[in-house]
This record gives C-alpha cells, sequence and structure tokens, in this order.
C-alpha cells in the first residue's frame, strides 16, 4: 500500500523558509517521479515542482522558480521542497504526489494528506 507522509508545514514570514519532507512507502521509490503540488483557500490545486526518479531532472512553476528546491534522497525514500524567500502567496496545503512512472514530472498517481504552509507577518 503506497504512503505518504508529509511533513515540515507551518508559519513563516515573508522572506523567511521551511523545508518540507516528504516519507515514502509501499512502492519502488526511485523508479518513479515525485511532484509536489499545493492547493491554496479557495483555489485549484496547482503543481509547484516535479523530479524524476534518478533526481537529476527537475522542475519548477515559475512562480516559485529561484526560491524553491526540489530534492530526493533515494536510499531514505524521501521527497523534500526547500522553500526560500517566502511570500504570502505561498500560503497554501502542500502535497507530496507520486507519478505514475519514472518520468512523470506533472502527474499524480497518490498523493498525501498535505502539510499547511502559511506565511504572514
Amino acid at each position: 500500500q503506497v504512503q505518504l507522509v508529509e511533513s515540515g508545514g507551518g508559519l513563516a514570514q515573508p522572506g523567511g523558509s521551511l523545508r518540507l519532507s516528504c516519507a515514502a512507502s509501499g512502492f519502488i521509490f526511485n523508479r518513479y517521479a515525485m511532484n509536489w503540488f499545493r492547493q491554496a483557500p479557495g483555489k485549484w490545486l496547482e503543481w509547484v515542482s516535479g523530479i524524476y526518479g534518478d533526481g537529476d531532472d527537475t522542475y519548477y512553476i515559475d512562480s516559485v522558480k529561484g526560491r524553491f528546491i526540489i530534492s530526493r534522497d533515494n536510499a531514505k525514500n524521501t521527497l523534500y521542497l526547500q522553500m526560500n524567500n517566502l511570500k504570502p502567496e505561498d500560503t497554501a496545503r502542500y502535497y507530496c504526489v507520486k507519478g505514475r512512472y519514472y518520468s512523470d514530472k506533472y502527474g499524480m498517481d497518490v498523493r498525501g494528506n498535505g502539510t499547511l504552509v502559511t506565511v504572514s507577518s
């Protein structure tokens, strides 16, 4: 059974940083792309970033380029999202999502319950 458990969310000030983690289990982690999605209050679910199975290819939505860094530790079955220079518009629930195959950078197969990020002064 695939399980994805996010952690690391919380309250941050504008300009601050947070690091999200996602512990994955129930599948062969390095064989699948992983993605981060987010959903802000009253808005649609939005893809934020993706990473291929080996971690060499990474992708970002324009609004977070240069501020967020996606990475993975395949030995620990863990996905990360380092979020720097946070802005109020980054406020959302962030979801860890398993792709459907190795290079599925926008795909959604299974997602976790999410972790809430609030950016406010």
